[in-house]
């Protein structure tokens, strides 16, 4: 397993571009299964999330060929079983997503439960309420879902708690189904609204994907399309934080700040100083900084994904900074290592209370999820001394070359294998 060495304490300075979307690019890639013609997808980022979904969809049958560096071509014409194995699901829970395409085309799927970072429980009972309520037979068996249906029709569907994959889902399951299909409380995420986007240009007759009802018509087929993949926002945020966490000086590019208002309002509080164009974001640090409060919630609020990194940063701001998690319920992992670095951490509850030290302190440290990952290379990043990020099979997960990018802003940061 790979490690990154970092040795801390230089402001970062320059210019550096986002990927696509991890979140956008993988339900785009599995709604390859919906059309037996080809998808082209530009900007896929080479994460260790997409070729995990490359290897699941070649096992279903799906063809899939890369272009150039940023592009896949996917051709669901020749479907094999339609199961998705333990194996091959275990990473990622994402792989649930298979689950409502190959329902509504194939009429049966048998996927394993799935895996991913343990930051809590991430239930798909509410996929499944939803596909029953479609007309779908769904049972469990030996750590699988088995769901047939002979043509899945359309419901009204209100989901008991906002549910990104579980939008997804029962959306592309929806665009083969047999009616019109509502869902209430549906989730408003960008990555949906790509994915939304994605499947009209495939001939769905979808509406209201980015608020919280969504109104499908089914049509009988989807043909082949070209696509892509909106810009990672965690990304971005994560490179913002990066600049305020080292008292830099970085533009963001080929980014949309449109979808990281909530991310961008409280760095301003903390004291730095945001730029914004259309597709870039300009962060200047002076060091400065001061401690906020911060509360999680599903988009348009406070992402869950960026609080680990917002954590780093209030470590080292002056006063006294409350975050609370309201989305996931296991996700201070990363505060052990944190403390381990010199900072001031107390988790209550759903709550951590973050007192800002003068500076941490390099620390040998181990990533237990795909944003913890990102909060310890970042907390390096600002740490006196040396520090060592072990486990980083967890930042390959969602962050591209993060070392390379961020030596291209002047990070003394390498990569080693253990």
């Amino acid at each position: 397993m790979d490690r990154l060495i970092i040795r801390g304490g230089v402001p970062l300075r320059g210019q550096v571009e986002v990927g696509g979307a991890k979140n956008a690019a993988l339900p785009a890639m599995v709604a390859s299964l919906l059309t037996g013609e080809s998808i082209r997808l530009h900007r896929v980022p080479q994460l260790g999330d997409v070729k995990t979904t490359i290897g699941l969809l070649n096992h279903l049958g799906v063809s899939v060929e890369r272009g150039d560096r940023e592009s896949l071509s996917l051709r669901a014409d020749g479907i094999g079983p339609c199961e998705a194995p333990y194996h091959l699901v275990k990473t990622m829970r994402a792989s649930v997503l298979v689950l409502g395409p190959l329902v509504a085309r194939f009429g049966r799927a048998r996927v394993s439960l799935p895996g991913g970072c343990a930051i809590g429980s991430r239930p798909i009972n509410l996929h499944l309420a939803a596909l029953e309520k479609m007309g779908a037979t769904v049972s469990l068996d030996a750590g699988y879902v088995e769901a047939k249906a002979s043509r899945l029709r359309g419901a009204r569907i209100t989901f008991d708690g906002q549910t990104v994959t579980g939008t997804e889902n029962v959306m592309m399951a929806a665009t083969l189904a047999d009616g019109v299909t509502v869902l209430e409380n549906a989730a408003c995420e960008p990555e949906v609204v790509d994915l939304a986007a994605l499947l009209n240009g495939m001939g769905a007759r979808i509406e209201g994907a980015g608020t919280p009802t969504i109104s499908i018509e089914g049509v009988s087929h989807l043909h082949g399309a070209e696509h892509e993949v909106i810009p990672d926002r965690i990304e971005t945020g994560t490179f913002m934080v990066a600049a305020a966490i080292t008292g830099g000086d970085v533009t963001v590019t080929h980014c949309l700040p449109g979808h990281l208002e909530a991310i961008t309002e409280k760095l301003r509080e903390t004291g730095v100083l945001v730029e914004e164009t259309d597709c870039s974001i300009r962060i200047l640090g002076d060091g400065q900084l001061r401690g906020v409060n911060v509360r999680t919630h599903p988009y348009p609020g406070f992402a869950t994904d960026m609080q680990a990194q917002f954590m780093a940063l209030l470590s080292i701001a002056q006063g006294s900074s409350v975050i609370t998690e309201t989305v996931f319920e296991n996700r201070f992992m990363h505060v052990n290592e944190l403390l381990r670095m010199g900072a001031d951490i107390k988790v209550i509850g759903t709550a951590a209370f973050v007192h800002g030290v003068p500076m941490l302190s390099g620390a040998p440290v181990m990533a237990t999820d795909l944003r913890a990952s990102a909060s310890l290379v970042l907390a390096g990043l600002t740490a006196q001394g040396t520090t060592t990020v072990s486990r980083v099979y967890h930042l390959d997960r969602g962050y591209e070359s993060i070392e390379r990018k961020l030596q291209s802003l002047g990070a003394d940061i390498e990569r080693v294998a253990e």
